[in-house]
């Protein structure tokens, strides 16, 4: 950031994208609350402390569905799921999932995970190199949530396709592109929930049908709007917490040893890679439910509301040496999966995902080494997840 810039200003910049830290740190200590304009052209507030992002993630001033007060329809057909919805529909669309990530459902998946992380890797065994995006850190967690929602895994590609879309609306006008992949997704989810109908399996997808045939359970929307949260966020959360915990292991060398050394230390790890670089670098949109004070800021009723968790998550007010990456920093109450009741509901399956795709990488391929400059890595555009495009790695010394 140059001197004569404001944090303000230094805002969603190319340089920002690369290295949002500088910047959020001197937020935290200026403009803690602060009014911004957004890249898609939105005016909102921006939170940056740790305080004050957890007390918006749980205050219910702060609401999710912006047609409570604005009478129209959700802005987009996939918008109507328990992300974007408050009290009492909220419990009830969490309600219809939740029982497919208990904790202990999950745990019960570690030896299957941990199969689909050495047939990823059985594929570049022999080779010299490894795209850790695209080989890895892609495939792994699309696997396993097509798996468990019962979608057809040979249609990853398209998912990935159409999940970059809908994340990448956000931070754009609504493009060509944007518009037309969303409309393929649409056509693609129509078909296979017929198919369900006809003959539903043991699958997340025929339970949701066979609720919404019930008729008070989901309606055709709700349907549309579960389902692609499940297929967007159980999949993006755990490739940038891949990714960028891979990065912080190749910058932080004696970090990466000591967990080399002591597999065992792999859960404190997760907590710290989502932790120093987050997967979700912004909650998404809140609104002002009515007129407010906070933090002796004015908040009108519709006012948008973001919230930096990557910021918060390196707050030196909660963390000590915030900007340090410690795999030995123990229990973390970081917000990399939010906070209150909009609380990741993957949460477990990604932090499971995390371990077993980094253990076994460091495991099967000890000596990997970055090929080039991490400094020329390619970040992603949006406003939701923060993760490179992609990870050339060197598996073997030349």
């Amino acid at each position: 950031m140059h001197a004569s810039e404001t944090p303000k200003n230094a805002l969603f910049t190319n340089d920002f994208t690369r290295n949002p830290y500088p910047v959020y740190e001197k937020l935290r200590q200026s403009d803690p609350v602060v009014k911004v304009m957004l890249p898609n052209g939105q005016t909102g507030w921006l939170i940056s402390t740790y305080e004050d992002a957890a007390a918006v993630l749980k205050d219910p001033r702060f609401i999710k569905d912006m047609t409570k007060f604005i009478g129209q329809e959700h802005p987009s057909v996939f918008s109507k799921n328990m992300l974007f919805s408050d009290p009492p529909d909220h419990k009830r669309l969490r309600g219809l999932v939740q029982k497919g990530f208990t904790p202990q459902r999950i745990e019960s998946m570690r030896d299957h995970i941990q199969e689909i992380a050495d047939k990823l890797l059985d594929a570049v065994s022999g080779k010299d190199r490894l795209n850790l995006i695209d080989d890895y850190a892609f495939p792994l967690p699309i696997i396993v949530i097509s798996e468990i929602l019962g979608v057809p895994t040979v249609d990853q590609d398209k998912f990935r396709v159409w999940s970059n879309s809908i994340i990448e609306a956000s931070n754009q006008e609504m493009g060509e592109d944007v518009t037309r992949h969303m409309n393929e997704f649409i056509a693609y989810l129509k078909e296979w929930f017929e198919k369900v109908r006809e003959q539903p399996g043991d699958d997340m997808i025929s339970e949701l049908v066979i609720a919404e045939n019930q008729g008070d359970r989901l309606t055709e929307e709700e349907l549309y709007g579960v389902v692609t949260l499940m297929i967007i966020a159980g999949h993006e959360t755990t490739v940038n917490l891949i990714g960028n915990g891979v990065l912080a292991l190749l910058e932080y060398p004696e970090q990466r040893q000591l967990l080399q050394d002591q597999p065992e230390l792999i859960q404190g790890a997760v907590e710290e890679m989502l932790r120093y670089n987050g997967p979700v670098e912004f909650s998404t949109s809140r609104w002002a439910a009515e007129d407010l004070e906070f933090r002796g800021q004015h908040f009108q009723r519709g006012d948008l509301v973001i919230v930096a968790l990557d910021s918060a998550n390196r707050d030196p007010a909660q963390f000590e040496d915030s900007d340090l990456f410690d795999v030995t920093r123990g229990k973390s109450p970081h917000l990399a999966f939010g906070k209150g009741i909009h609380l990741c509901l993957g949460a477990p399956l990604a932090r499971l995902e995390g371990e077993i795709a980094v253990n076994t990488l460091l495991r099967r391929f000890p000596d990997f080494a970055l090929e080039g400059d991490i400094r020329d890595l390619e970040w992603r555009p949006g406003m939701i997840v923060r993760g490179v495009k992609e990870i050339p790695l060197r598996l073997k010394q030349n």
